[in-house]
């Protein structure tokens, strides 16, 4: 199987590349904008394999779309490749509209572009994996986790530009027949992830001994998912995920935004006995609240469990310390991006 993974330098997509290549034998074909945080580096594990290869392009691109089917013919689409970050939607709006939506639009255009050109076989055996996100849902407050008939509603700039894609892949297989799946994803933690977000935020903050911001006080929860278990979700939903439907992926690992912060301070402390700023809880700082920031995403997992017999294998705790361990054991990776990328200032603060 070749699949195309649009987004595969980012932080879910280049998790999924990994596995693909490194662990499920399939060929794969990333397409990636490289816009900030898309990093090469990350896939530099599987670079090398002759069934990977990578294109620098843009999911706005129609014309480098249509080439990209045509030369490397894939099986499936795997469609990651998306403005992902609330606080920056809260900054720039029109970038994730134009990515999330008008992107998706033109890659859905694209690829019912190319599945016409199959032959019935390959038609009936092809799939697009649209991954989207908790925060469609909103927020939930102290009501149950939201299950994959959930009413949606967005509340940031990024939660509304992906509920707006949801529905075009909708649309795209119910009006063309597009053999679509659908899954929606907790918070990702693990490897790779570009230091903006609240893990990777909070560990580099430690390390050097600066404070560790946390919004409002802290008391925000959310479920969180390690970004290896996700990839492997998504392979097992696009090979056994009915056409049409919609999935839950969830780690059933709802915290507090506070406790997870504490988590990683008594990592650090573990890890580094001899800093100078020992306990780490001690840097915590608590900071004004973003605007609109709902206070809880969970999402119910019993379909994905039940129907496709998928459950996630890392607890946590387990998981958070590990990736605060890779964080100190791979400066070359996020180094450059804090000297020329991303120096940690805060964003999303509408003012």
């Amino acid at each position: 199987m070749k699949v195309l993974v649009t987004g595969g330098a980012g932080f879910i997509g280049s998790a999924v590349v990994r596995h693909l290549v490194g662990e499920a034998g399939c060929g794969v074909v990333n397409l990636d904008a490289l816009t900030y945080a898309g990093r090469v580096e990350s896939v530099a594990s599987v670079a090398a394999d002759p069934s990977y290869a990578f294109e620098h392009a843009d999911i706005r691109d129609a014309i480098a779309l249509a080439r990209i089917f045509k030369e490397h013919a894939p099986d499936a689409v795997m469609h990651l490749a998306a403005e992902s970050h609330v606080d920056r939607s809260i900054d720039d709006p029109a970038a994730f509209i134009d990515t999330n939506v008008l992107g998706t639009y033109t890659l859905l255009e694209a690829t019912l572009d190319y599945h016409k050109t199959l032959s019935a076989a390959k038609r009936d055996a092809f799939r697009f994996l649209h991954v989207s996100t908790d925060e469609v849902y909103g927020d939930l407050a102290d009501g149950p986790p939201a299950d994959e008939i959930a009413p949606y509603r967005p509340s940031s700039p990024y939660a509304a530009s992906k509920a707006g894609s949801d529905h075009l892949v909708r649309a795209w297989h119910r009006t063309y027949g597009l053999p679509v799946v659908l899954t929606n994803c907790c918070n990702n933690y693990g490897p790779y992830q570009f230091p903006e977000k609240l893990i990777p935020t909070i560990v580099l903050a430690g390390l050097s001994g600066a404070p560790l911001p946390v919004y409002g006080g802290g008391e925000n929860v959310r479920d969180w998912l390690h970004v290896e278990d996700h990839a492997q979700a998504l392979l097992h939903v696009m090979q056994k995920g009915r056409p049409g439907e919609t999935y839950n992926l969830t780690g059933a690992a709802e915290r507090r935004n506070i406790d997870v912060v504490k988590g990683i301070c008594t990592a650090l402390d573990a890890f580094l006995p001899d800093a100078p700023h020992r306990p780490h809880e001690s840097l915590i700082e608590y900071v004004d609240d973003r605007p609109g920031h709902d206070f809880r995403y969970a999402l119910d997992g019993h379909k994905v469990s039940r129907d496709l017999g998928w459950v996630p294998t890392r607890r946590f705790e387990e998981g958070l310390r590990d990736t605060v361990a890779w964080y100190l054991e791979n400066k070359a990776w996020w180094e450059p991006i804090r000297r020329d990328v991303y120096q940690g200032q805060r964003q999303g603060q509408a003012s």
